[in-house]
């Protein structure tokens, strides 16, 4: 990764490149050379197929794209739920990059996004059993609510969704 990784906003041209980076970065065996992936908890497809083109014709929501060069290593997106909340979700590094500040990068530029939108807070759900990656993002100033949701497709043994937030003050 060089020094002149650009955070911008995708376009619909990048739903099959952030679709192959989504998949690489949460599930299967390529998803391994990374820490932060779900490879060992669900095996199923990380997206939809169709589901990324929903969402970038979206208005309220915003995915924001790292790359290096042409080349697409990261991403996050940011929904907004009402006038005052933000959803952050997809946060994905490529797993060979990972742990190299581009996931930290990426998270500070979606809360400059949700800020920007006149957002007070984020939130988001994460896989309660990742406690790695909850501890990072506690690093990163989230806090559990309390609140859990559960997962979207009935697993045996079931999963369940911890939710973090996070006050966005102004930068």
């Amino acid at each position: 990764m060089t020094q002149t990784v650009a955070i911008c906003p995708a376009t619909p041209a990048d739903a099959p490149f952030l679709k192959a980076l989504i998949e690489a970065a949460y599930r299967g065996d390529s998803a391994r050379q990374g820490w932060n992936h779900e490879a060992d908890i669900l095996d199923d497809e990380r997206i939809a197929p169709g589901e990324l083109e929903t969402m970038l014709a979206d208005p309220a929501v915003t995915i924001l794209t790292a790359r290096d060069g042409e080349a697409l290593i990261g991403c996050v997106a940011v929904t907004r739920k009402d006038a005052a909340l933000g959803y952050l979700g997809m946060l994905c590094v490529r797993p060979d990059l990972q742990s190299a500040g581009l996931g930290r990068r990426l998270l500070d530029a979606a809360e400059a996004h949700a800020r920007a939108l006149g957002l007070a807070a984020m939130e988001m759900t994460v896989i309660d059993s990742r406690a790695a990656l909850i501890a990072w993002y506690e690093r990163c100033g989230y806090a559990r609510t309390g609140e859990t949701r559960p997962f979207p497709v009935l697993r045996d043994p079931p999963i369940t969704f911890a939710v973090l937030a996070k006050p966005l003050r102004a930068a």
